[in-house]
């Protein structure tokens, strides 16, 4: 049985917003803890000019979080009509309309349509459900499909026993931090 619960933006211009997020087998939202965690990492590296790719976006929070410390705009993918429902009525309560897209679909097309829309972005966030082995694919299919500026930052969100690549074609591991069952693991451009 799924419910709502409630996820709250941690600081911008949305700070303190309560945000609503559906929970069940397949959905976990971030705790508020490694949220604070990975935004004070991101900090110098979200900019007017950011474009944020949130492909399994959940609630939106990762994304709305980004646009409220100042990011220029969030793309926001999943693959659950409901998640999408709560994905917009989290961006309108934000007052974030104006700087989201929002797309309904499995993640290889979504990337494929943003490919095609010649989107690129800055920071992207992956959150799948947990122990699927997701991650890797992704990473490949994001690598292919030429959406990456030159200074991208991946952030993927896993178990903390799931394996990811140290590195991949065009991207390398540069951070990892562990909080109780989840792990964080930051890819940047080699070289």
């Amino acid at each position: 049985m799924k419910e709502e619960s409630k996820v709250r933006v941690i600081s911008g211009s949305a700070r303190g917003l309560k945000l609503a997020a559906l929970e069940g087998m397949n959905t976990r939202p971030t705790t508020d803890r490694v949220k604070e965690n990975l935004f004070n990492i991101l900090a110098p590296y979200i900019e007017e000019d950011s474009k944020i790719l949130d492909l399994f976006a959940g609630s939106g929070a990762l994304g709305i979080e980004a646009l409220s410390r100042g990011a220029k705009s969030a793309v926001f993918c999943d693959n659950n009509d409901k998640s999408i429902d709560i994905i917009k009525n989290n961006i309108k309560k934000a007052r974030l309309i104006d700087k989201s897209e929002v797309f309904l679909g499995e993640a290889q097309l979504i990337l494929k349509k943003l490919s095609h829309m010649g989107k690129k972005f800055d920071i992207i966030f992956l959150d799948p459900p947990y122990s699927k082995g997701i991650i890797p694919d992704i990473l490949t299919e994001l690598e292919k499909m030429g959406i990456l500026e030159n200074k991208i930052i991946i952030v993927a969100e896993t178990d903390v026993e799931d394996l990811l690549p140290e590195e991949t074609e065009t991207l390398l591991v540069s951070r990892k931090q562990i909080y109780g069952n989840t792990k964080l693991t930051f890819y940047k451009h080699k070289g």
